[in-house]
């Protein structure tokens, strides 16, 4: 790999994050960084990254998405850094960043994407060690693993020092998913493209920050295996627009931000530019910091050892 990557013009999916900006440097960077761009510049070679090891984080790390675990034998992409352009960022700070999440609750929602960010936040925030005194609080917001299922549907911890709480929830469509009939397993999932998971209807208010990503689940092939299927106002969808699922995925995101003042970065795309206007939300796109590093991604390698398997 080279020691650089510059940030191609891709506009497609994004994703929201805040800075690991201490308060007292707010006010600093804000006023000498006029055009600063989180979104675009540069991945860029620093030997004092990783932050956690891979190895370690056992805690919060599970061996699905641990990289250290698979067949893999170049781990150089885990040392670089994002150079957003025109931004000076301090060096990222697990104390700090937690003294700024000070009563604050982070949210990731979405498919796998959503999942590896909050493993990888939480070994970040504990630098990849064990923190027994962390607690658990997936009760508060009703994430108990369901009788007979492998896992939760999402998982909540709480830093009881700051009393930041950071979870995540699975959400792959962002869509609201109900079984025609609740107690059979072969029943079609009622797709409400124009309504949110009924967990975010119920909990959107206790979020200071929400993370959200969807689009790899936005298929024909993925839809029919769920047996997913679309439904708007309530009823099966009569819009043959939809049949194009790029146009129904592209509904769901109007849906899910609708109604909610936008900070808008230049580099978004069409879609959630149209989808945020006259809205609250601020959206930071990490489509093309993502598509540099697609390689991160750990299914590659398992897809890729099971291949020689």
């Amino acid at each position: 790999m080279t020691g650089e990557h510059r940030s191609p013009s891709s506009k497609e999916s994004v994703t929201a994050f805040t800075s690991d900006i201490e308060e007292s440097d707010e006010e600093e960077l804000s006023t000498q960084n006029a055009d600063c761009n989180y979104a675009n510049d540069r991945w860029v070679a620093d030997r004092r990254r990783p932050l956690y090891s891979g190895s370690g984080c056992k805690q919060w790390l599970s061996g699905m998405w641990a990289c250290r675990l698979t067949q893999r034998t170049d781990f150089s992409f885990k040392g670089y850094r994002w150079q957003p352009k025109n931004c000076k960022m301090k060096e990222f700070n697990r104390f700090s960043f937690l003294r700024r999440m000070r009563n604050k609750t982070i949210a990731f929602v979405g498919d796998s994407l959503g999942r590896q960010q909050f493993q990888s936040m939480m070994c970040m925030v504990s630098g990849g060690e064990e923190m027994p005194e962390v607690e658990d609080a997936a009760r508060e917001y009703g994430l108990v693993k369901p009788r007979g299922a492998k896992r939760p549907d999402g998982w909540v911890y709480r830093f009881p020092s700051t009393n930041t709480t950071i979870l995540y929830y699975w959400s792959a469509s962002l869509s609201d998913l109900v079984p025609v009939n609740s107690i059979d397993k072969n029943s079609d999932i009622v797709m409400h493209l124009d309504r949110p998971p009924a967990f975010l209807r119920r909990c959107l208010h206790r979020f200071d920050i929400l993370v959200l990503n969807t689009g790899h689940h936005w298929n024909s092939g993925k839809l029919e295996l769920n047996r997913w299927v679309m439904h708007v106002n309530g009823k099966p969808n009569e819009n043959k627009e939809f049949e194009d699922i790029r146009n129904a995925k592209n509904f769901t995101v109007h849906s899910f931000v609708r109604g909610s003042e936008v900070l808008q970065d230049e580099s978004n795309g069409n879609v959630i530019e149209s989808a945020s206007r006259g809205t609250k939300v601020k959206i930071l796109d990490v489509t093309a910091i993502s598509e540099l590093r697609d390689e991160a991604h750990v299914w590659l390698w398992y897809y890729a050892n099971s291949a020689y398997q």
